[in-house]
């Protein structure tokens, strides 16, 4: 009887360990951003660097990130949904979709993924959790945000790592290429620098797109990070193009406070002449939980080429709660 007793326990843990394999495993994340923005220039209107597609002073909706994951074995699934101003500032050709993808493991070195993903291009991301200034960066606004395809990631060694991906224009639909035109994409990684690159159609009429791009930092001491996106993009179809570098000076003052300047100088390229504007953001970040962040930002934005809201000149201040989970 016990021999009996010990062979069913032994088959149970069987069975127990096989349905735990089958389930693979669930995961749910996210985050909810809400703020209040004010323009700070007398008779002017709009608020100042915040991604939206609702340009108002006053309170205002982010957006509600939920991402569903789901891993099994080797292969995988993300299902990324963004509801709100924000996601339709970023996404708005592709309604509530963030990100949708599936990828597979081929080794311990080699990820394939297909599907919709964010972009591996620039320094800041749409989700606000993911960056220290709540206001976004024009060399972000230039885009691209996502891209629809597939993309290859290979670890080449613990600091080193290469991407290589075609996929759709970035300007089009997802799931839709009535063109049949393509981009190709490339990164490579190294120690946490990454060097940049989408060449192709664009998906708004250019088909010779240049996108390169330095995305990196560094630990200048224990409490003084200094990080650096420059870029570059141009088509000799279109005759126009951008050029802009932006600076993330980050200090830690204390455990869960920090703050920052983000110096940012952009020009716009064309045939007829350059445009140049500037940006300067003042940000402190404090985290009042593990998942809640305040974030208060006042920002000047300065141009001789160009006008916001009828000035050369503009400045707002932004208060911004973000909530991870």
């Amino acid at each position: 009887m016990k021999k009996l007793f010990l062979s069913l326990l032994f088959v149970s843990s069987l069975v127990i360990n096989a349905q735990d394999e089958e389930k693979g495993t669930f995961t749910l994340s996210g985050t909810v951003d809400l703020y209040y923005s004010s323009n700070l220039s007398k008779n002017s209107l709009g608020s100042v660097g915040v991604l939206t597609d609702v340009p108002a002073n006053g309170f205002g909706l982010g957006m509600a990130n939920t991402i569903f994951s789901y891993e099994k074995g080797k292969a995988g699934v993300v299902a990324d949904l963004a509801y709100g101003p924000r996601a339709n500032a970023a996404n708005a050709y592709v309604g509530a979709i963030n990100q949708l993808y599936a990828y597979y493991n081929a080794s311990e070195k080699v990820t394939l993924t297909l599907g919709q993903f964010n972009t591996w291009y620039g320094y800041e991301v749409i989700s606000p959790a993911g960056n220290f200034n709540y206001s976004v960066s024009y060399l972000f606004n230039a885009g691209p945000f996502s891209h629809t395809g597939i993309k290859l990631d290979y670890a080449v060694s613990e600091d080193l790592s290469l991407m290589f991906a075609l996929t759709n224009p970035h300007g089009v639909t997802a799931g839709a290429n009535p063109t049949d035109d393509y981009q190709l994409g490339f990164q490579a990684g190294y120690k946490g620098q990454y060097f940049n690159l989408a060449y192709g159609a664009d998906g708004f009429g250019d088909t010779d797109v240049l996108y390169l791009d330095y995305t990196g930092g560094f630990d200048l001491s224990d409490s003084f990070y200094l990080g650096i996106n420059a870029a570059y993009a141009n088509s000799d179809d279109a005759d126009a193009g951008y050029q802009g570098i932006a600076l993330y000076l980050q200090k830690t003052l204390s455990e869960g406070f920090s703050l920052g300047l983000r110096p940012e100088f952009f020009t716009t390229t064309s045939g007829s002449g350059d445009s140049n504007q500037s940006a300067y953001t003042f940000t402190a970040n404090k985290s009042l939980t593990s998942s809640l962040n305040l974030i208060g930002e006042f920002r000047y934005d300065t141009s001789n080429d160009v006008t916001f809201f009828g000035r050369d000149n503009v400045s707002g201040a932004t208060l911004a709660a973000v909530y991870s989970f």
